[in-house]
């Protein structure tokens, strides 16, 4: 009897226990780091702040409280909060180290349930969430599995235009005098990916963000590894290869990416998640100027093609996605003026456009927000003469204070006369001091936990 009654109780507590994997991406320098920072923090709050207004688990005092757990997963990396708010608690503060691979954090909240069928078991249940980083880059490959290495070298060859194309020079020039079908040299094959990498390394710090192979600028556990070390080259697919040759080890190395790097990624990872939450940075680029906004955009749709293909039959047999729910947020809302908010919305939906629908019918729920993981300025307004405009005021980090209207946040994709005529002036700031007793300052990271989570809480 006892261990009958040991079997239902058992079981009682694991219809109480539910559990959400949460998956954040985005390109570099979108606020990844940030935003679990911030989200952790937040909800291990709940229970001595109220600073969670739109998270209604938290407004009806239903959230008792959050406390973190072991991560079940022991061959991820653990993401590094504690280090993160050192540099955010910091004097002056700092924002957080980036993440450059896949890390882990997991929570467990505990709250009083508004559904009957939850309430006739206890007065209280559990939601366990994993949160999973990973760089959005990554996303940037999944096409690789559709293109062998004849047609990718041709895509890649075809997109160096402009300033693509001024940055690819030095390893354009050494790659005319290479032997494609000479002899295997691994120091030369080393040495042209090493060229080809900076290249692609290059691209990002220049406002450039569509790179293929993601991993080869955000190696992770990788670097350093031959699997890493290939590039594109100019040949004919027709013609015989050599086995021992320099292009029979480069077709053998992309093939080896698509299968034990790309292909595991998305087996083993992406489609265990339950929630995607996407992070965009929308005005750097803006900042930069035109070709940086429209390749940022296409890096963009590159992203969401993972979510269209992951419900395709194409690629059906090599995961399941569970995807429920994809949140795109529009970061650094605080580096504008509140007024440009709904601006920022606006051309953040024009960009993700092309996915909607495709989501709609898969019976995805997709939704667009600006937010602040972390708050850095304060909105107010400035006088000159009897005019009064709005203006942000924050420390930047050269440490000085800073007072400034941005500009104005176009609502629709812009074209090339914005950056003649108008453009916008980023600005980055220090996250704002504060005390390591109370919650961070955000902007409506509640209304992002209402979208994640909230229907998980009642």
């Amino acid at each position: 009897m006892k261990q009958i009654s040991q079997d239902v109780n058992d079981l009682l507590s694991r219809t109480m226990d539910s559990h959400v994997r949460i998956a954040v991406t985005g390109l570099s320098r979108a606020g990844k780091t940030a935003f679990i920072s911030s989200l952790v923090n937040q909800l291990l709050h709940t229970s001595t702040h109220e600073n969670l207004p739109l998270f209604a688990a938290a407004r009806d005092k239903r959230l008792i409280g959050a406390k973190r757990e072991p991560q079940t997963n022991m061959l991820v990396p653990r993401f590094a909060y504690d280090e993160a708010m050192q540099h955010i608690h910091a004097n002056p503060p700092m924002w957080p180290e980036p993440t450059r691979d896949v890390s882990e954090i997991r929570l467990a909240l505990k709250y009083r349930p508004q559904k009957k069928t939850k309430k006739l078991f206890s007065a209280t249940s559990t939601l366990h969430i994993d949160i999973i980083d990973y760089p959005g880059e990554w996303l940037l490959d999944l096409p690789l599995l559709d293109m062998d290495f004849a047609q990718w070298s041709q895509s890649q060859f075809s997109a160096l235009k402009g300033q693509r194309q001024q940055l690819a020079q030095q390893w354009l020039d050494k790659l005319e005098g290479f032997d494609l079908l000479g002899e295997l040299d691994e120091n030369a094959l080393a040495e042209m990916a090493h060229l080809y990498t900076q290249f692609l390394h290059s691209c990002k710090e220049n406002g450039l963000h569509w790179v293929q192979p993601g991993r080869f600028v955000l190696p992770g556990d990788l670097d350093g590894a031959p699997v890493l070390q290939f590039f594109p080259c100019r040949f004919d697919d027709q013609e015989k290869i050599g086995k021992g040759s320099n292009l029979a080890m480069l077709k053998a190395r992309y093939q080896e990416y698509q299968q034990k790097v790309v292909k595991a990624f998305y087996k083993h990872h992406f489609s265990t998640f339950d929630r995607q939450i996407v992070l965009v940075d929308c005005l750097q680029p803006l900042n930069a100027g035109y070709d940086s906004f429209h390749d940022m955009r296409h890096a963009l749709e590159q992203i969401m093609h993972s979510f269209r293909y992951g419900r395709s039959n194409l690629l059906k047999r090599l995961f399941a996605p569970r995807i429920d729910k994809i949140l795109f947020a529009a970061t650094k809302a605080d580096h504008v003026t509140p007024e440009q908010h709904t601006n920022l919305v606006s051309l953040l939906q024009q960009m993700v456009h092309p996915a909607w629908q495709t989501a709609s019918y898969e019976n995805i729920e997709m939704n667009c927000m600006t937010m602040a993981s972390i708050q850095a300025t304060q909105a107010g307004f400035i006088t000159q003469g009897e005019q009064t405009y709005p203006a942000i005021q924050g420390v930047t980090l050269n440490d000085g204070s800073q007072t400034v209207f941005p500009g104005e946040v176009p609502k629709k994709l812009p074209a090339e006369e914005y950056w003649h005529h108008q453009g916008f002036e980023f600005t980055a700031f220090r996250p704002q001091q504060g005390s390591a007793d109370d919650p961070l300052p955000h902007i409506r990271m509640d209304k992002a936990l209402e979208y994640l989570i909230g229907d998980k809480l009642k």
